[in-house]
């Protein structure tokens, strides 16, 4: 068996087959893995576990994965979670929900690229960054929107918002050319360090996010057919 010392990863997919290759790709990158296959034992075992990482099916029996997701955010858990999604309209569904995932996989997908987006996102939420990333000291503003790149913490108005790693890292990204259009392949290349078929809709669900996180003070523009800006009013 691989060594797990880069920590347990909870995997929660009711398909066996597919959970059974996750598994194998994970522990050959050296993570111990949990396998569960409803929402009720996945969040007994996120509970009792406590993994660095949880990747969900969103189509789970009973308690969906977006139902799980909630519930860890609620309680204050930022641990990084990965959505798989059977479908690209169900990440249509997602557009607008304030869910805090901070990635998006469709089915079919690569479990060797899956394992990388793990890496990528463990190495972000402990502060490893990629390229393009938020340099410590950074202070960036646009309207009432702000973040500390150093101490990793944002606010809409006098109220601080918790944002994922992966939140952070796009909204750092928005404010820090205030005005300038970003289009969505070059976000998901700075932001999330890969390209992938899906990977548009992935940026979508993210800016969703952040725009029901910052409300009203929330200075993302879409400019349609190209991508997003932050602007002041």
């Amino acid at each position: 068996m691989a060594d797990a010392g880069r920590g347990l990863v909870l995997v929660v997919e009711d398909e066996a087959a597919i959970a059974e290759v996750i598994e194998l790709y994970l522990r050959r990158d050296g993570f111990a893995v949990r396998i569960e296959s409803d929402g009720e034992s996945a969040l007994a075992a996120w509970r009792r576990l406590h993994p660095v990482a949880v990747i969900l099916d969103i189509g789970l029996p009973g308690r969906d994965g977006a139902d799980v997701c909630r519930t860890m955010r609620a309680a204050g858990d930022w641990t990084p979670v990965l959505f798989v999604t059977a479908r690209d309209d169900e990440l249509d569904r997602l557009l607008g929900l304030e869910l805090g995932a901070d990635d998006y996989v469709t089915k079919p997908f690569s479990p060797r690229e899956l394992a990388a987006r793990v890496r990528t996102v463990l190495r972000r939420a402990s502060g490893g960054v990629p390229a393009g990333a938020s340099p410590a000291g950074e202070i960036l503003s646009v309207g009432l929107v702000r973040v500390d790149a150093g101490r990793r913490r944002a606010w809409a108005g006098e109220a601080e918002v918790n944002l994922t790693s992966t939140e952070f890292e796009l909204l750092a990204q928005l404010l820090r050319r205030p005005g300038r259009v970003f289009e969505r392949d070059e976000l998901l290349s700075s932001v999330w360090g890969y390209q992938s078929a899906a990977g548009t809709r992935t940026v979508d669900v993210h800016i969703a996010q952040l725009r029901a996180k910052l409300g009203a003070a929330s200075p993302i523009r879409t400019v349609r057919g190209v991508g997003y800006a932050a602007e002041h009013d």
